[in-house]
């Protein structure tokens, strides 16, 4: 068996790498550059702004897991139009597992918004599919939120609520279905426990015995609001075993 493997630079994608790399499976590897971790690994350049070098990416692989991303920049035409380019050459493969997000179709985000119309796009292909949404990751939440206390203070949205996911659980839960048959939406994939942004910084200066403090502050809006109702969460689906308190402990342990 062949697989794509597509945004093999990103997180997912180097845990995914890491992944392919325990299995006997036939590897190509797509992105913009190419990994240091490639090793023997096939790796044609492609561009989902550009359309360039898709059609050698998909030529003759029977599964493709779409890791490539871009939440902040040219996001529309990536996830949306670059996608849908993609989709038509891959018309043939057997099996296209595309990873995406909790709560997309609840919370007001572009980004989120163009992780659905990809999905709708996927769903409307004829192309068999598996479409898993999973929590944010723990490395997301950390460095989006936790990483640059300002005078000594985590300043932080402390009603937000998270389910954060270990992404090498993730990735793992991905590879068990290339094996599977397609799903179409699958089950959401969700981190082990559900915690507020401030008891998550209170954690991490715990564990890291800072001497910074956790200052919450309210925001407005309907963004704000969409994160404190946990709507980015599926509290029934605890599926990760790696919690927050585990990733800060193995990065603690190097």
């Amino acid at each position: 068996m062949k697989i794509l493997l597509t945004g093999s630079t990103g997180q997912l994608g180097s845990a995914l790498l890491h992944q392919l790399k325990d299995t006997d499976y036939e590897i190509k590897l797509t992105s913009r550059r190419k990994p240091n971790e490639a090793g023997e690994y096939k790796w044609v350049y492609s561009d989902l702004l550009s359309g360039e070098g898709l059609d050698e990416a998909v030529k003759d692989v029977d599964v493709i897991i779409h890791a490539a991303t871009s939440p902040v920049k040219n996001s529309k035409i990536v996830e949306v139009l670059g996608f849908e380019e993609l989709l038509k050459k891959a018309e043939h493969v057997r099996h296209f597992i595309y990873p995406s997000i909790v709560g997309i179709d609840q919370i007001p985000f572009a980004y989120y918004k163009h992780k659905l119309k990809a999905e709708e796009l996927l769903e409307s292909s004829g192309i068999h599919h598996t479409i898993v949404r999973a929590t944010q990751f723990h490395h997301f939440v950390e460095n989006l939120f936790l990483t640059k206390p300002f005078l000594k203070r985590y300043i932080v949205p402390g009603n937000f609520k998270f389910q954060s996911v270990d992404v090498g659980d993730f990735s793992n839960h991905l590879m068990s279905l290339v094996e599977k048959k397609p799903q179409g939406r699958a089950d959401d994939f969700g981190g082990p426990e559900i915690m507020t942004l401030r008891e998550m910084a209170e954690l991490k200066i715990k564990m890291n015995d800072e001497t910074n403090k956790a200052l919450s502050i309210p925001l407005a809006g309907k963004l704000y609001k969409s994160f404190c109702e946990g709507k980015n969460t599926n509290p029934s689906r605890k599926m990760g075993t790696i919690s927050f308190e585990n990733y800060l402990s193995n990065k603690l342990d190097g």
